[in-house]
């Protein structure tokens, strides 16, 4: 019986503008999400929630101004993941709370609030996990430079991850740069969905490649300002896709779109070019760049964040251009409440994957987790049984990639509260503690519970 690691990471993740709230309180500065919302709420309110947010646009104007108010909280959040056994801490550093203009000036209220958080969770035994971006760019790189849009401001990231990293490195000793760089890219620039909102694929395509930039730049400084027990890795969100048929046509589009959304980060990260395939298709959408820049993203990290939440099923349109393709969504399959897939196999396939393809030393789940329609029952509990199944699948499916050699570390669960889930605002609960939103009150789940037991027996209670 395949057992998890004695040191296994058993954790929970959250993001900085999803939960912090303080937007205006000491000296943090405006954020390109801080400015989506703005505009959002400018314009007439979206009420039906039963569907997706469209472009540009936030569910019932909602935004992370206030969010959770971890920054006033966070002393009772450590008290809860410490009260579960977690041990592991995967959090997001806010770039405008650092640098309230993207650079130049830094805040010191701002560091010292992480400073604060570091030490309270390793006073509770709970090791962190630092990601320097999770998409909150600060608006002012946006408004001059154009964003990730300019080579500029992977420099002006890789200064950032300095000046953080000198002040935390010396207890901070796993560091993710850069959280999904493919949402970043595609659904900030290319859809529209996300802030910055553009839907400029060309510039969508450059952005790519200017994000993976300042994962390489940052490297260095954060080894040089840790000590022997230093790890640098980056979070990706893998996603498995699949072809409808056996057709040669759906064939053709899955395989695109799993270079474009897996392989087009993958292959530079860890073999030190773009993928043939995809470049050879994006022609002139090829991003530009300059000599040495593959060397400096291809820099060797000693980890990998794996986000995984479904799989795509792929079909080509009939009658469109090669690659024009749609999603296939089977009908026996359960959906969660943001209408991703229920399928747990994925797991344990992209794990093994990567490490059969792309030989990575060491894997952590930093993502996986579900929303569903929760609410508080008569008892005064929240009962979320199909969490908890979820969860129980997914991590059958870590051990079973563990079992089969993967050198997985650890599992971070989306999320440790629910908390506002970017353009569907308030609307999606993924926590396993809930959070009533008129009193910020936070309730652990029967899902809470759970994996507080999960962690008391090391794993054994999924056997």
């Amino acid at each position: 019986m395949t057992q998890f690691p004695e040191d296994f990471c058993w954790g929970v993740a959250t993001a900085a503008y999803q939960i912090e709230g303080a937007a205006h309180e000491d000296g943090r500065g405006e954020s390109i999400w801080d400015r989506f919302c703005e505009n959002s709420s400018a314009t007439s309110p979206i009420t039906d929630t039963s569907r997706e947010p469209p472009p540009g646009k936030v569910l019932n104007n909602d935004s992370g101004l206030v969010a959770v108010d971890h920054y006033h909280r966070y002393l009772e959040d450590v008290r809860i993941m410490q009260d579960l056994g977690i041990n592991a801490y995967r959090f997001s550093i806010a770039w405008p709370r650092i640098l309230p203009t993207g650079r130049g000036q830094v805040n010191a209220a701002g560091l010292d609030f992480y400073d604060r958080l570091v030490d309270s969770l390793l006073a509770a035994n709970i090791e962190p996990f630092v990601t320097l971006y999770h998409w909150d760019l600060p608006q002012a790189l946006q408004d001059e430079v154009g964003g990730w849009a300019s080579r500029e401001t992977a420099p002006a990231f890789a200064d950032y991850a300095d000046i953080v990293s000198r002040r935390l490195g010396d207890r901070v000793h796993h560091w993710i740069t850069l959280n999904e760089p493919s949402v970043s890219a595609f659904m900030g620039h290319e859809s529209g969905e996300h802030a910055p909102g553009l839907r400029n694929p060309r510039i969508a395509w450059q952005t790519t490649h200017n994000l993976l930039l300042a994962h390489g730049l940052a490297i260095p400084a954060l080894r040089a300002n840790g000590d022997a027990g230093t790890r640098v890795g980056i979070t990706l969100v893998v996603t498995p896709v699949f072809s409808a048929t056996k057709a040669e046509e759906d064939r053709r589009v899955a395989q695109f779109l799993d270079g474009k959304l897996n392989r087009w980060f993958l292959d530079p990260l860890f073999l030190g070019h773009y993928p043939p395939d995809v470049q050879i298709l994006l022609g002139n959408m090829a991003p530009k760049m300059e000599d040495g820049d593959l060397q400096i993203i291809a820099r060797p990290v000693d980890f990998l964040g794996v986000n995984y939440y479904f799989r795509m099923i792929v079909r080509h349109v009939p009658g469109q251009s090669p690659l024009s393709l749609e999603l296939v969504q089977p009908q026996s399959s359960e959906y969660t409440a943001m209408g991703w897939e229920v399928y747990p196999p994925g797991l344990s396939a992209v794990l093994t994957r990567l490490y059969q393809e792309y030989a990575i030393p060491r894997f952590y789940i930093t993502e996986s987790g579900a929303a569903f329609d929760d609410t508080i029952s008569a008892d005064g509990r929240v009962h979320d049984p199909q969490r908890i199944e979820y969860l129980q699948d997914h991590f059958q499916q870590a051990r079973a990639a563990i079992a089969d050699g993967v050198p997985l570390a650890g599992y971070f669960i989306w999320t440790l509260m629910d908390n506002f889930e970017w353009a569907f605002g308030f609307a999606r609960r993924f926590g396993i503690a809930y959070t009533d939103y008129p009193t910020l009150r936070r309730i652990i789940k029967d899902s809470g519970y759970w994996y507080r037991d999960v962690i008391a027996s090391k794993g054994e209670q999924l056997y």
